[in-house]
């Protein structure tokens, strides 16, 4: 028998509400709140630590242990509960409280001796950053850095849009700086996606250790990245306008440099 708990008003409930809505909150106690088998199972797969397991006998028709460890806490909760938990009301009844991550760029561990990587700077639509994860998962990027992250990466909404891809790839932040270094020690050509002084993405050689950098579509990147890149790219346009949503640029660069390596 697991531990039940019937009612919203219930402590441990009052917290992961808050967690759901406070990235202060998520930074302070270094956890936050995940919905949905797919993206639990994610998370696991990704290094990421379960302290507690929600399920609502009712939804949820698998076996716990599949997403659990010694010391993960597992509760049951009355479908009240888990509706005001849970963003998809009817979806597989689990959610869990996971531990956060250090997500500096010290920590970052390339795939190969050979790394692709993709930076966004300052991206703040978590559609965007989820749609980012996403085309980063699906061409198995070596890394995923953030430059000045102005959204908090277990914002909810950023796991939801990226279907649990925020635990599949290998990420870290960091400042402009910071990573212009890290490239430059690890002797890693940055391109930087961006109008001025550059030439059209498909004429450059991403084979050897590449980055590619991407601004917000308000915005773009900022000067640094001109000044600091071995080529500024863009994508030629054909249209009346000059610019596209940055999730969708940064998918045409990254599988131009897959499809030079032969994947």
């Amino acid at each position: 028998m697991y531990k039940k708990i019937d009612s919203a008003q219930n402590s441990l409930i009052k917290q992961c509400l808050v967690l759901l809505d406070k990235s202060r909150e998520r930074r302070k106690q270094g956890i936050f709140l995940v919905e949905g088998q797919r993206e639990i199972q994610l998370a696991i797969e990704g290094g990421y630590e379960i302290q507690t397991l929600f399920f609502c006998e009712s939804l949820f028709l698998n076996n716990m242990s599949q997403f659990a460890t010694a010391t993960t806490q597992i509760i049951e909760i009355s479908l009240e509960v888990y509706q005001k938990l849970a963003y998809r009301k009817t979806t597989e009844g689990v959610l869990a409280i996971v531990k956060t991550k250090e997500l500096s760029l010290n920590k970052l561990e390339f795939k190969s001796k050979n790394p692709l990587i993709l930076i966004a700077e300052a991206p703040e639509k978590p559609g965007n950053i989820g749609a980012l994860l996403r085309s980063a998962d699906a061409a198995n990027l070596d890394g995923f850095i953030i430059a000045n992250p102005k959204t908090d990466l277990y914002n909810p909404n950023i796991i939801r849009s990226s279907v649990g891809c925020l635990f599949t790839n290998n990420i870290a932040t960091g400042s402009t700086q910071e990573i212009i270094d890290f490239l430059n020690q690890h002797n890693i050509q940055l391109f930087s996606a961006i109008l001025q002084e550059s030439k059209p993405y498909h004429s450059q050689d991403f084979t050897k250790p590449t980055a590619i950098a991407v601004g917000t579509e308000a915005t773009g990147l900022s000067d640094i990245w001109r000044t600091q890149s071995y080529q500024n790219i863009h994508i030629p346009m054909q249209g009346a306008i000059d610019s596209m949503n940055v999730s969708v640029a940064a998918g045409i660069l990254i599988f131009e440099a897959k499809r030079q390596r032969g994947f």
